[in-house]
């Protein structure tokens, strides 16, 4: 049962028990599916498919080699969706993202020829080695849903999940993403290196056989976008929504940073919650949901001081302080006790 802002039950907008049940399976499924390929690293593929049940995009910087974009592929091979991939260069234009007008002499008019974001799930690779001009066709497909060609807007199809990888900036070839990009970006994670028993697990699968072609689908796209639906019913405490805005807040003062987080960084990180306490099958959000996802939602949008960045503290080391200081509520608060 939920529970209101008072604590007390509110059976009129509870969510059907078998609805959770329903996506703990299928994310379960998922799960499986890219852990089968990606091994080692299950608080990346959790995170992976909390961005995709809450509706955002996620960015995912490392190294290369490290698995970015076989993480990307296999959330893609396991939801039964149309795949697109973009493989970010500098000469790579927005036309070669969003499409173009052809005109067909036959006809005498022009044909719109749909780009790779028309499909359920787009993996933009290595997406910071493009110019910033390329990079920012992107911000209304991930933002609107929808793109805007020649003066004629077209809706991209539903669910509408971007993965993209991108190498950190210090190395050669690659431009940092502006503010605003990084803004739309739900979560940003880093895979990291495998701990040596997983790398040698990954050594016998890869001797023989590409565990990546073995993956199948394991959902579909209207399955994964009534678990969205799902998600967006998860109940958040009026006491859990400031804890939020708390954590938020704090980035926007804090002396070490010279950007804080942007508004729509707490509707993000609220609706990450939420996909979080759904895949621990629970109908309302904890703050241990909220400061599980604090770094990853947070960390990418702040900027730290020139002072601070000389004294090496990151914005991930920003983001815990705030977490760290930042009050809890109280137990009746959290909702913890159901009926």
């Amino acid at each position: 049962m939920l529970l209101d802002s008072s604590g007390t039950h509110d059976a009129t907008t509870a969510l059907p028990g078998s609805a959770l049940d329903d996506l703990v399976t299928v994310t379960g499924r998922i799960r499986s599916a890219v852990e089968s390929v990606v091994t080692g690293r299950s608080d990346a593929v959790d995170v992976t498919i909390a961005v995709l049940l809450a509706g955002g995009h996620l960015l995912i910087e490392d190294v290369p080699g490290v698995g970015k974009t076989t993480l990307a592929k296999a959330l893609a091979r396991a939801i039964d969706g149309s795949v697109g991939r973009i493989q970010f260069t500098p000469d790579l234009l927005p036309s070669d993202l969003t499409g173009v007008s052809i005109y067909r002499s036959q006809t005498h008019e022009f044909e719109f020829r749909p780009g790779p974001v028309f499909s359920n799930v787009v993996i933009g690779d290595e997406i910071n080695r493009a110019s910033p001009k390329t990079q920012s066709a992107l911000l209304e497909c991930m933002e609107e849903g929808q793109t805007t060609v020649d003066g004629v807007t077209h809706a991209l199809p539903r669910p509408f999940f971007v993965v993209a990888t991108q190498n950190p900036v210090e190395m050669e070839g690659t431009y940092p993403l502006p503010e605003a990009q990084r803004d739309r970006f739900m979560a940003r994670l880093s895979v990291g290196y495998p701990e040596p028993a997983a790398e040698l697990e990954l050594l016998d699968r890869m001797e023989t056989h590409d565990p990546l072609a073995e993956v199948t689908p394991v959902a579909d796209v209207e399955t994964v976008a009534r678990l969205v639906s799902t998600v967006r019913g998860i109940f958040a405490s009026d006491a859990v929504k400031q804890y939020v805005l708390a954590l938020v807040s704090a980035t926007r003062d804090h002396p070490s940073l010279r950007l804080g987080a942007s508004p729509r960084t707490t509707i993000q990180l609220l609706r990450a919650a939420k996909a979080v306490a759904a895949m621990d099958q629970r109908d309302h959000v904890l703050p241990d949901d909220v400061q599980r996802l604090a770094v990853s939602v947070l960390a990418h949008r702040l900027i730290t001081t020139t002072e601070a960045r000389l004294a090496g503290q990151t914005p991930a080391d920003v983001v815990a302080a705030i977490v760290e200081r930042t009050a809890v509520p109280t137990r009746t608060d959290r909702a913890l006790d159901r009926r």
